[in-house]
């Protein structure tokens, strides 16, 4: 019996984007929760910044990368794996795309959605926990189904009654939070409808018109993104504030030493840097193995995530809401294999647009951009902060 050839570049790249993935909600919960760094629009920017300076870097290699092969005489065609670069490898040799005064109208209005997506989702994670967050996060495909319905795209009655098990579980894991969170929860409503949003305007941005490779997508929408979170972070005082703060700690500084003064920073610099990885990660892992195999992943991602951040940040979770965590992932289980087996027989919304924004939405490729989340209750600062959160 001959034993099936395991790929072990797939199997890499998938724990690599797991990890990245928990990595950059806990970090961003982390930067709440245990450095009091409560500026999530700064936060954002910040992210905005690692982004746009990512992909700049990577059509800078690219671009290298072709003179060095022009320079030996070689042609992108002839070229082998090994002459080719790490971007070349991982992403093709992909170029930046002139836009058009309609192409870059379509850039703005995305950037716009695009930023408060993250900057509403790092506000969210200030009055809830990651877990509830997680939970709330799989109506995701109930909104993008109700996006796609007002539209008027065909949705199959297969996906419909997919997604009800979904809004099942996140009601019983939700519930009994809601007395003294609604903040909390609106935040999080809002932050969903902007991810089903953004799911919908990236797959119109990257298979409409524009037709816009995802690495070109983000270096023309994140330099417009940054500017708008940093104008939101300006206007709340948050820049201010982190300015009185540095001041402030390096007065003390030789009394809790430049580790502790730096900690907060770099706890935020990784954030941002883990945010840009995850993307390319998310590229690599779309590209090596199947649709399925990565909604699976999706999935296990969910879990690891609710555990680790119960243990981290002492999250206790009631029966009722465990059971509802357990049918919320069950239900995105079932939905992503639903919308996999959609794309496989042609089925369902069956546009190229359409396969791309679900591709967007089971693999969490942008910031973030997730599905699965529940309640807590956990210590509130004097500003009001259930101090929990997530990413982008």
């Amino acid at each position: 019996m001959v034993k099936p050839e395991i790929n072990k570049e797939a199997i890499f790249w998938l724990v690599v984007w797991t990890a990245n993935n928990v990595g950059v909600t806990l970090l961003n919960k982390a930067a709440f929760a245990k450095v009091d760094f409560h500026y999530p629009y700064f936060l954002s920017f910040v992210h905005m910044v690692c982004n746009s300076i990512g992909s700049q870097g990577v059509f800078w290699s690219i671009r290298r990368d072709n003179q060095r092969l022009k320079a030996a005489g070689i042609s992108e065609g002839q070229a082998s794996r090994k002459q080719l670069g790490f971007f070349q490898r991982l992403l093709g040799n992909i170029t930046r795309k002139e836009l058009d005064p309609k192409g870059r109208q379509k850039i703005l209005a995305f950037s716009v959605i695009f930023s408060l997506n993250i900057a509403i989702g790092n506000v969210s994670l200030r009055h809830v926990s990651v877990n509830f967050n997680q939970v709330m996060r799989s109506l995701v495909p109930a909104l993008t189904i109700g996006m796609g319905l007002a539209l008027k795209k065909p949705v199959s009655a297969q996906r419909i009654k997919a997604v009800v098990p979904v809004i099942i579980g996140v009601a019983m894991a939700c519930f009994g939070d809601m007395s003294y969170t609604w903040l909390g929860f609106f935040y999080t409503l809002l932050c969903i409808t902007l991810a089903a949003l953004k799911v919908v305007a990236s797959g119109e941005m990257m298979t409409g018109p524009t037709k816009l490779h995802p690495v070109d997508l983000l270096g023309h929408m994140a330099p417009l993104a940054l500017v708008q979170c940093l104008v939101l972070s300006l206007m709340t005082g948050e820049v201010s504030s982190i300015f009185a703060r540095v001041n402030a700690a390096y007065a003390d500084v030789s009394d809790v030493g430049w580790f502790e003064f730096y900690y907060p920073a770099i706890v935020v610099l990784t954030s941002g840097v883990f945010s840009f990885s995850l993307n390319i990660c998310s590229l690599q892992a779309n590209k090596v193995t199947s649709p399925l195999t990565l909604c699976i992943t999706a999935n296990v991602k969910q879990v690891l995530m609710i555990i680790l951040s119960t243990i981290i940040f002492g999250v206790v979770i009631e029966p009722l809401n465990g059971c509802g965590i357990v049918v919320v992932l069950a239900g995105s289980a079932y939905y992503s294999y639903v919308s996999v087996m959609e794309k496989v027989t042609g089925g369902g919304m069956d546009s190229k647009a359409s396969k791309d924004i679900e591709s967007n939405l089971n693999s969490d490729s942008k910031d973030e951009e997730q599905v699965s989340l529940v309640p807590t209750k956990t210590g509130s600062t004097k500003t009001g902060d259930a101090s929990e959160m997530r990413q982008r």
